[in-house]
């Protein structure tokens, strides 16, 4: 029997960030009437109307996170550049912490990350770790690496941010001087990705997994497209691979598995994010339970919920697209909400500036193929502008 204790005015879920993850959160703890305690350092975050209680405060700061976890009984994160030393210190002192202090300290460093991957026998593409750009061009010189490759900043990348693709020794050059890794680029035929689902009971589940598309000139996920169109025993492959690392992560909560597919049906993990995630948005409308109403079953322990396909669907993100930052406006919303299918969803973001991830929209359709077509339609028809 499960204590309803979660469901009571004593107890409080701390979220370490206030965007647009955790305002998808408060929807579901708004559901359950859980009382939410949110942190972010800007106080317009998208979070700060919604929660039951909100804090100015800087994420990566000791004390700021240790004083705002002192009074909460579960805390988690929406974002992963968070103080580490501070959760583990709360850990040791009793507190529950998911993602743990340790998974998030391996997954903040993508040099890390990978290491932990070849240590745990899972399946990454070949790279080399580097402390500066002076070792880097040293190996190259060397020949160690062939152009193209794959250039990522050890620290900070995120929405495809700290990702280059090298193809000169000038375009070396021309990198921040940083900790870094090279990876050999492999012919990608497909990008996907599977959200894990696992609670501290160790009962697990994956959502279906999706298909990623990416903007050239961004990096960024344009459009999110379930199922993914690969075969069964692909499918099965990945969801193995995804479930096996949430294993070894030990992770509690959500796990999101970004997987490349390459030309020889090779599987290869890219990355990992512990939290609610990009390639999850859709499930709000087409799964029987959203990635977010699992965040909080996980966490919480409680039983997880049926994660099938209610529909096909893909998802499209609306980012910003003026170089100056300036008040946001959505441009002819008005002309595609009437599309059988159709969920806008705005983050609350008062400034856009170019590529800043300013909302997105699902659609569903019985023909996956139908739904990508509309799609594709509504990015032409919709302008996020300042």
């Amino acid at each position: 029997m499960i204590e309803n204790q979660f469901f009571s005015s004593d107890f409080k879920l701390g979220i370490l960030g206030g965007g647009q993850l955790g305002k998808m959160l408060l929807y579901d703890s708004i559901r359950y009437d859980i009382y939410t305690k949110i942190m972010d350092p800007n106080k317009n975050a998208p979070c700060h109307k919604i929660c039951d209680e909100f804090i100015v405060g800087d994420l990566t700061d000791y004390d700021h996170v240790v004083n705002f976890c002192k009074d909460v009984d579960v805390v988690t994160v929406e974002i992963e550049n968070v103080n580490t030393d501070a959760l583990e210190f709360l850990e040791k002192n009793g507190k529950k912490v998911y993602p743990s202090s340790k998974t998030l300290k391996t997954i903040q460093n993508k040099s890390k990350q990978k290491d932990f991957y070849i240590k745990n026998n899972l399946p990454t593409s070949p790279y080399k770790n580097y402390q500066n750009k002076s070792e880097l061009i040293s190996d190259l010189n060397k020949g160690y690496f062939e152009f193209p490759s794959v250039w990522k900043s050890a620290k900070f990348g995120y929405d495809g941010k700290g990702v280059k693709i090298v193809k000169t020794l000038e375009d070396i050059k021309n990198l921040p001087d940083l900790e870094c890794l090279m990876e050999q680029k492999v012919k990608i035929k497909k990008e996907v990705s599977v959200i894990v689902a696992r609670n501290p009971n160790e009962d697990e589940t994956c959502f279906p997994i999706v298909e990623m598309e990416f903007n050239d000139d961004s990096n960024l996920v344009e459009y999110v497209i379930c199922p993914a169109n690969i075969s069964k025993e692909l499918e099965e492959k990945a969801y193995n691979i995804a479930l096996q690392t949430a294993r070894c992560f030990n992770s509690i909560g959500l796990l999101a598995v970004e997987l490349f597919i390459t030309e020889n049906d090779e599987i290869l993990i890219n990355e990992v994010a512990p939290r609610p995630h990009n390639s999850g948005h859709h499930t709000i409308e087409c799964c029987f339970t959203s990635q977010f109403d699992q965040h909080i079953r996980s966490i919480l322990n409680l039983p997880l919920g049926n994660t099938d396909l209610k529909i096909p669907g893909i998802m499209l993100n609306l980012v910003g697209e003026n170089k100056i930052e300036g008040h946001v406006k959505y441009e002819n919303i008005d002309k595609i909400l009437d599309i059988p299918g159709v969920s806008a969803h705005f983050y609350g973001k008062k400034k856009s500036r170019l590529n800043r991830k300013m909302g997105h929209i699902t659609v569903v359709n019985t023909v996956i193929e139908e739904a990508l077509k509309i799609g594709k339609n509504i990015k032409k028809i919709v302008k996020v502008t300042a």
